[in-house]
This record gives structure tokens, C-alpha cells and sequence, in this order.
């Protein structure tokens, strides 16, 4: 019998859950899983001790199906289960990527496959950084656009729901020298299942400027650059909120995101990001069917089935309420999205007035310092993925994901 691919997924959360169900039901798949937060591990093995985990999918035509597997292991030690691992799934936050990074790094092998699911715009970048020596040319790594579930855990490491899934969901791969022991798209598509349809990109720099990593900030600002600082009786709808000028300064980002790419082209035009879609296009094209108005952008977003109740996260104080500031559409879209396409553009000479903007107001409401007069020179670029952090200061390190040596 060959040989079962073995899967380690990264992280305890809700896709966490999904995806280690659905790998584990593969009887060709060994899968462990890597949580690290708090006491996460302990809880999820102790949750599957007797019974296996339930995940219930629902699907578009209304009909429901469990699926009922468990992994083989989960430990909080990277060392218990990351050895000869032919996958290792990232499926947390983006700002938990690096910890999980660090952890693995020296236990992967060069057939080992990195995958960001989803990655966010510099996991490339992030990932080979923490690659040592030749390993750093052997790796493949992976990035997709977006988790593809929308889902919840309704018991801690038992029982999992999902109530949509994309029906496709664009990826990247960066190859490495090395060959791994199964086709990476063809082996994460066997962990997923039918759907979503996984597609490769043609360049891995197309997922990294379609994130649109501006849009949450954007909204953030539109909602928020007022505030008076009062508390507030009620949680605000965070995208049926969106108004015209909120929908504009999106657009506008939007389009310095694709100028940023098309001086690419520009400069190498073998690479050709010319096409990529503008963020009313995306949402259009990624929502199709569950949009009821997509005669502009702000009526693309507050008409989105799937957007439809989601509220701004906020800080409770008994009844009342006030904006968490600090949340990860300010703390991971900025410096995991926002300030690699700023690094990228500064490197190739391109205005981004808007996102510079943007940038500005969330590093100050981060308490953060990544722009200095414009420029990504901050004392806290090195938290970010911009390219100025890896030393990057060419077109030719931005494509190949490493320092050029002199």
C-alpha cells in the first residue's frame, strides 16, 4: 500500500476545524494538527477521546451532510507532529503565521509543501525568510485568497458547521527546487474535496494584489475617523454600513493596488497582471448569485447575502459599546496586505496616495510607526511583510522572494 499523505494543520479555529475533518475522513491522509494557543490541544484531544469530530456541511440546495473523522494527533509542540510532514496548512490569522513559522522551520524537509490557507498578501516572503540555506530554494509554498468557508464551532474540537462554501478560490504557488512526493494543487484539492475549485494563478504576485487587504481598513476609517469617543448603545452593521464616500476611497485604493501592478508589467512585461480585477469585479465574480444589486460597489457590499448582519468588532462595557481600534482589520490588514503593496510601490516609484492615507490613520490608532514621511522606514516595519523588512530593494528580490547576493 503507498504510502498516506501526511497533513499537519496549523492553528485551533474554525477552518482549523473544517479542513482537519475533511483531510482526516481521506482514508490516503495522516493528519495532526499544530494548535499553540493557550490550551487549545489539550481541550481538542480531550473533546475526541471517545467519539470522532462532526462536521456538518450545508449545502446550497439545501441539503446537509456530516462528515465524521479525527486527526491522529494534535500536540501544542511543533516537534510532535511537523516531522515529515508532506503538507503543513496554515489556517490561522495572518499575524499568527510568524509564530507558527518559527516553531516549524527547522523540522520541514525539502519535499515539504507551505501552504496559506489563506495566506495574505507577503506569506511567500515570510515563509522563506525563516528557511535556511538551500531549503529556502527547495520549498514550494502556496497562498490562497480567502478561507472558503463561512463557518462555526458549535462544540470545541467535536462538532463544526458550515454554511457556505466558494465554489471556487484562486491560489499560487511559488515552486521549489524540489519535487514533492504528490502534485501540491492536486493534493491540498484532495483535502478539500469537490468544492471549492482550487485554481493557480499564473504569477503568485496575483493573489497578493487581488487580498485587497485596503477594504477592511477602508470601512474602519469611514466609520470611525469621527468618532467622538462616546459609547455607543449598539453594534454597527460593519459592511451594510458602507457609504458613497466609504465606497469611493475603496475604489481608490483599488485602482492604485492595479497601478502598482501594471508598473510591473511595465517592467517586466512577461509577467502580466494587466487583468487582474478591480475590487467591484472580484466581489462581483466571488459573490456571484448572492448579490442583489451590483450596479455600483457600494451596492455590490451592502447587498451581499454573506456580508448581510456582520457587525463592526467592538469593546463591550455592560450594555454600551465602543470600537476595538485594535482588531485585526486594522492589526493584520495593514501590516500583513496594505504595507507590502506600499512596499512594492515605493521600490517601483508609484504614488499610492489613498493607501498612504490609510496606512497613516490605522498606524496611529495601532500605536504603530511603519510610515516616516511617506517612506516604509518605520521602527515597526519589522513586524510587517513589506519588502523593505527582508531587505528587499529591487523588482528582481520582489519576484524571486529573496535578497540578491552581492
Amino acid at each position: 500500500m503507498a504510502k498516506p499523505l501526511k497533513v499537519c494543520v496549523c492553528g485551533g479555529g474554525k477552518s482549523a476545524h473544517v479542513i482537519t475533518a475533511l483531510a482526516a475522513s481521506n482514508p490516503d491522509m495522516e493528519v495532526s494538527v499544530l494548535t499553540m494557543y493557550k490550551d487549545e490541544a489539550e481541550m481538542w484531544t480531550k473533546a475526541i477521546e471517545k467519539d470522532d469530530m462532526v462536521l456538518t456541511i450545508h449545502g446550497s440546495n439545501g441539503v446537509s451532510r456530516d462528515v465524521k473523522a479525527k486527526p491522529a494527533q494534535i500536540s501544542k509542540e511543533a516537534k510532535d507532529v511537523v516531522p515529515g510532514s508532506d503538507m503543513v496548512l496554515f489556517t490561522v490569522a495572518a499575524f499568527a503565521h510568524e509564530e507558527y513559522m518559527k516553531a516549524i522551520a527547522g523540522l520541514i524537509d525539502k519535499k515539504t509543501v507551505l501552504i496559506g490557507f489563506p495566506g495574505q498578501a507577503g506569506f511567500e516572503y515570510l515563509c522563506k525568510s525563516y528557511l535556511s540555506g538551500e531549503l529556502r530554494e527547495q520549498v514550494t509554498v502556496m497562498s490562497f485568497e480567502m478561507s472558503p468557508w463561512v463557518c462555526e464551532v458549535t462544540e470545541y474540537g467535536k462538532k463544526v458547521e458550515v454554511t457556505r462554501t466558494s465554489k471556487s478560490l484562486d491560489g499560487s504557488i511559488l515552486r521549489g527546487k524540489a519535487i514533492p512526493r504528490k502534485p501540491a494543487l492536486m493534493s491540498l484539492q484532495m483535502v478539500v474535496g469537490n468544492v471549492p475549485m482550487l485554481k493557480q494563478v499564473r504569477h503568485f504576485l496575483e493573489v497578493l494584489f487581488t487580498s485587497y487587504s485596503f477594504m477592511h481598513p477602508a470601512i474602519m476609517y469611514g466609520r470611525w475617523k469621527d468618532w467622538d469617543g462616546k459609547y455607543m448603545d449598539t453594534e454597527p452593521l460593519f459592511y451594510e454600513g458602507v457609504n458613497e464616500s466609504t465606497a469611493d476611497l475603496i475604489e481608490s485604493c483599488s485602482k492604485e493596488y492595479q497601478s502598482v501592478a501594471h508598473a510591473i508589467t511595465g517592467q517586466k512585461p512577461e509577467i502580466d497582471l494587466t487583468e487582474l480585477p478591480d475590487i467591484i469585479n472580484w466581489i462581483l465574480k466571488f459573490y456571484e448569485g448572492e448579490i442583489e444589486d451590483g450596479s455600483s460597489l457600494l451596492k455590490a457590499i451592502t447587498t451581499n447575502s454573506v456580508y448581510k448582519g456582520v457587525k463592526h468588532i467592538m469593546q463591550k462595557d455592560r450594555s454600551k459599546f465602543k470600537p476595538d481600534l485594535t482588531c485585526r482589520y486594522l492589526s493584520e490588514d495593514i501590516p500583513c496586505g496594505m504595507l507590502v503593496v506600499k512596499g512594492i510601490a515605493e521600490i517601483l516609484g508609484v504614488e499610492t496616495p489613498s493607501c498612504d492615507m490609510l496606512i497613516g490613520w490605522g498606524q496611529e490608532k495601532l500605536k504603530k510607526n511603519y510610515l516616516v514621511d511617506g517612506k516604509v522606514t518605520g521602527e515597526h516595519v519589522k513586524e510587517t511583510r513589506a519588502p523593505q523588512r527582508f531587505g528587499f530593494t529591487s523588482l528582481e528580490e520582489i519576484l524571486s522572494g529573496k535578497k540578491s547576493e552581492c
